[in-house]
């Protein structure tokens, strides 16, 4: 009469067994998925970010839709340079980002005229930019702590020459635009352009 009981007590010991198992192997999980959210939300508020490129501003370096990589962490050590590729929140509407390209630093002299880009009177040859500016810039000096930024489709484009944008303040920049990583044809590292290479 006891032989039934035994079995019983052995089914229930391998039913524990089994559920302990299946726990183990849920907490794991949640573990897992918990560790790569909060991994991946570090990146995000600290490190980089991923961007897509909205509209035409930035043809020909960059296509609408293009997927871009942002680094968010370098300007944290070091200050923007002429010629990098930057995003920031827009000063009149911070809920909305541009993608532009710096051409002038704190302190530097920028004017456009007759559709040439000059910083601390020099011309500045561009390769990269769809066409010369129609809209000039009247010279002026980049306030401490600003930048001035342009688009380099420059008929097509809302940056510092307009007071929507303006000379843009240091904090309202996001990060630098480092890699395309989509599409797959286009995949390449964003470097400045060579003319930036030497001081002006």
């Amino acid at each position: 009469m006891e032989f039934p009981y035994c079995c019983s007590a052995l089914e229930v010991g391998i039913l524990q067994e089994v559920v302990r198992r299946e726990k183990s192997q849920l907490r794991e999980l949640v573990e897992t998925i918990g560790s790569s959210l909060l991994i991946a939300a570090f990146i995000i508020i600290f490190i980089a970010r991923a961007y897509t490129v909205n509209g035409e501003s930035m043809l020909p370096t960059f296509q609408h839709g293009e997927r871009l990589l942002v680094d968010k962490i370098s300007y944290r050590f070091v200050e923007p340079s002429r010629g990098e590729i930057i995003v920031f929140k827009n000063p009149s509407n911070e809920k909305e980002q541009f993608i532009k390209r710096v051409i002038g630093l704190p302190g530097d002299k920028v004017a456009i005229i007759q559709g040439v880009v000059y910083v601390n009177d020099q011309p500045v040859q561009e390769e990269y930019t769809l066409a010369p500016a129609r809209i000039g810039f009247a010279p002026q000096i980049v306030p401490e702590n600003t930048y001035f930024v342009l688009g380099d489709n420059r008929n097509n484009s809302e940056d510092s020459r307009f007071s929507r944008v303006g000379f843009l303040p240091r904090n309202l920049i996001v990060g630098r635009a480092i890699w395309r990583y989509w599409p797959l044809n286009r995949v390449s590292l964003i470097l400045k352009p060579e003319v930036f290479r030497t001081a002006f």
